[in-house]
């Protein structure tokens, strides 16, 4: 399976950081009600699995009665910035700064992503002052619920994390409103670096408790969110008379110290959906990034579903972890498998499970990286498009955020287009060495209603049809299973570690199956290629030309009156056959093309009439036009009014409004002959063994908007049945063989 690569620095190893002890810092959280450390779990099990000494879990999943670690920095914070604030010595007491913080009206603010937010409101609490907790949108109702729980007032920000940490700092502004935050800035650094020194407490504890076991660790394995707690794991690590090695894990969809690491300067990243809410940030914390670009001896990036299954695994051995907490074993799981030099029969390694269990939606697999996998993967996610029917569907939102989760896992760069809210489309690219020729697959991501399907919809099971094994499933066929091909193609590339001359692109779009507003956001946002393939099933043959089709409202025109008064009234239905007559002998004349044949037309709707009693005003005919090349809508235009002034020229009674467009879709036409073409003619051969057949389709596609743009465009997929129907499957040997057609074309074209 191709995934991001763990980042290493045997250089950390030799690293030392003078760090002493903070004053007064053990005794201010020993001073608590209720103190007591947190446990320090033992797994004998894993550690003889993975080969180790010893694994131990330090679970922080009842701090003070909070469900996290973050109270340890959060209060050391608040207690520092409210001293400071008030000209008071840092020693002293809770009672004297609650006193003092709350004549002054002290309020404190942040913004939190869940458990940092919470334990700046229970210190508010604890400390009777007001708090205001800036959280992003996508933060679930659950969460912001219990940071309420705990007195503060929540303000939700139209906008991620970073936004909401600006809006925080804007809310600092105001008189005596203290900003208490974990991420570090420029000109905003005393603050975080408390946070940080309230997080060493944990690791106190962690010596002191293996201490009296006999042991001491030589590796901690710390989650990243913005970066503070990993820097006090690295400041009390690297200040031992033996350094201790630190593994740095986050989300793959939130990698933002890996991608800092890998770039050598600190960079911010795109994030989406986690289950690992407090890791989901954006940019590292800018006092901690030089410790930790330093002193961090590995950095590991984890699904959702890799952290799920961990914390599965800690519950099932008396940690009560949330999926923040399960990303250090995640992590740990995965390092094993790298053979490193790290691991070996003396480890004695601490897992930082820094939060309690929580609810959350139980996450996808990523790890699927053939075509049946992901056709799999991607049709049992309901993505039915929602203005297509009378049943509205889900939309794409779900499945946007699989494939963004996809393309993390693999460091895959993608692109969030999204111009019309709850309709995103994702484009991921393999970015090229320079010179050579850029390759697009292009799939559509929405499906038809599930209402009309038989059985279920979302199985995505494997089974047999005529003989052949096939995946089912609403979608799988038109067009999941030719997305999944193209994605599979990408992978298998990327795993190659060698890297294309030209870009390889995924653009996984929303809306085709209405109005194509994937796509052509896709266009808008930028995206072209040298060549393009839209694997819509197409039984296996190739696809380069298909019809295009314009409708033409007309308005004909009478005027209303009673029925009994036939003098008054005039009859727009009667006159309209006037049209019509004219149309049919019009659709004669058609033009003809050497690949598509002739232009064709019918009247698909006629509207008019309010009542049998009364003489109708209006009748409306919409016409599709299946257009060939020449055929567009200026010339349709002209075509439709000549007839009607024709028409009026013979009956002076006749009236009728301008012909106008109500939609168009342009004609898609590559030459047979055309380089492009025959390119994919011989990678398919390669892998077929023949050569596929070439013609072309009945059906309009997406490909027509990126011919009508420049990109030689065809329509290439899998063999299947059942598009739209109640049945609906696409045969898994041709999965397999696009899958590797697909492959073999990113080499001859692109590299």
């Amino acid at each position: 399976m191709s995934r991001r690569s763990i980042y290493f620095n045997p250089a950390a190893a030799h690293e030392h950081i003078a760090s002493p002890q903070i004053e007064g810092l053990t005794q201010f959280h020993r001073s608590f009600p209720n103190y007591a450390p947190t446990p320090l779990v033992q797994l004998p099990e894993l550690a003889r699995d993975l080969g180790v000494h010893s694994v131990f879990v330090k679970d922080e999943s009842n701090r003070f009665g909070l469900p996290s670690f973050k109270v340890l920095g959060a209060s050391w914070g608040c207690f520092r910035a409210i001293a400071a604030q008030l000209g008071l010595d840092a020693t002293v007491s809770l009672d004297e700064l609650s006193k003092q913080a709350q004549n002054a009206s002290i309020v404190l603010t942040t913004a939190s992503m869940g458990n940092h937010g919470r334990a700046v409101a229970f210190m508010a609490r604890l400390l009777g002052v007001e708090a205001r907790i800036f959280v992003p949108r996508s933060l679930d109702e659950g969460t912001r619920n219990l940071i309420a729980g705990e007195g503060a007032r929540i303000v939700v920000v139209q906008g991620d994390y970073d936004q909401a940490v600006q809006a925080a700092l804007e809310e600092s502004r105001g008189q005596n409103v203290l900003l208490i935050q974990d991420t570090a800035f420029e000109g905003y650094e005393d603050v975080p670096a408390w946070i940080v020194d309230g997080y060493s407490s944990m690791m106190t504890e962690v010596q002191e408790e293996l201490a009296r076991l006999g042991l001491s660790s030589n590796m901690v394995i710390t989650p990243v969110g913005v970066g503070s707690l990993a820097h006090a794991v690295v400041k009390h690590c690297k200040s031992q008379d033996t350094p201790m090695s630190v593994v740095a894990v986050e989300p793959d969809t939130a990698a933002c110290l890996a991608s800092s690491l890998k770039a050598g300067k600190s960079v911010t990243v795109q994030g989406s959906e986690t289950i690992m809410n407090g890791m989901d940030c954006g940019t590292v914390s800018l006092s901690a990034w030089p410790d930790l670009r330093r002193s961090v001896d590995a950095c590991v990036t984890v699904s959702s579903y890799e952290s799920h299954c961990a914390l599965q695994y800690l519950q099932a051995n008396s940690v009560n972890a949330g999926p923040c907490g399960g990303a250090s074993l995640a992590a740990l799981r995965h390092l094993a498998t790298s053979n490193t030099s790290l691991l070996n029969k003396d480890s004695v390694i601490v897992l930082l499970s820094t939060e309690g269990a929580r609810q959350y939606t139980t996450p996808k697999d990523v790890s699927a990286d053939d075509a049946v996998g992901l056709t799999q993967a991607l049709t049992q996610i309901n993505s039915s498009n929602p203005t297509l029917s009378v049943t509205d569907g889900v939309g794409e939102n779900e499945i946007a955020n699989y494939l963004a989760a996809w393309f993390a896992h693999r460091d895959i760069e993608y692109d969030w287009i999204e111009k019309v809210a709850g309709r995103p489309s994702l484009v991921g690219v393999l970015r090229g060495s320079g010179g050579g020729k850029s390759l697009m697959f292009n799939g559509h991501t929405d499906t038809v209603s599930l209402t009309t399907y038989e059985t279920d919809p979302l199985s995505g099971s494997i089974g047999v049809k005529d003989g052949k094994e096939v995946v089912f499933g609403r979608g799988c066929l038109d067009m999941k299973g030719g997305l999944a091909a193209g994605l599979a193609a990408l992978a298998a590339t990327k795993a190659t570690g060698r890297v294309p001359r030209g870009d390889v692109i995924v653009a996984a779009v929303s809306d085709e199956e209405d109005k194509s507003q994937g796509t052509q956001d896709v266009i808008e946002a930028g995206w072209r290629a040298d060549g393009a393939v839209f694997p819509e099933p197409t039984q296996g043959a190739i696809m380069t030309a298909h019809k295009g089709f314009i409708w033409i409202d007309i308005d004909i025109l009478g005027v209303a009156a009673h029925g009994s008064d036939p003098s008054s009234g005039e009859d727009a239905i009667l006159y309209a056959g006037y049209f019509l007559q004219a149309l049919e002998e019009y659709q004669s004349r058609l033009p003809v093309d050497d690949l598509l044949g002739q232009g064709s037309l019918h009247c698909g709707l006629i509207r008019g009439g309010e009542e049998p009693s009364s003489y109708p005003s209006i009748c409306t005919i919409t016409i599709e036009f299946r257009t060939v090349p020449g055929q567009t809508e200026e010339t349709l235009l002209a075509d439709m009014k000549a007839l009607l002034e024709g028409i009026a020229h013979k009956k002076p009674q006749f009236k009728f409004a301008d012909p106008r467009i109500a939609m168009s879709r342009p004609t898609q036409k590559v030459a047979v002959d055309h380089p492009f073409v025959q390119q994919v003619v011989s990678s398919s051969s390669t892998i077929l063994g023949s050569a596929p057949v070439v013609k072309s389709g009945p059906f309009w596609t997406d490909a027509a908007f990126f011919g009508a743009v420049g990109v030689p465009s065809i329509v290439y997929g899998p063999a299947g049945q059942g598009l739209h129907a109640k049945e609906e499957w696409v045969e898994v040997e041709s999965l397999q063989q696009f899958e590797r057609m697909f492959t073999q074309l990113i080499h001859d074209f692109c590299y």
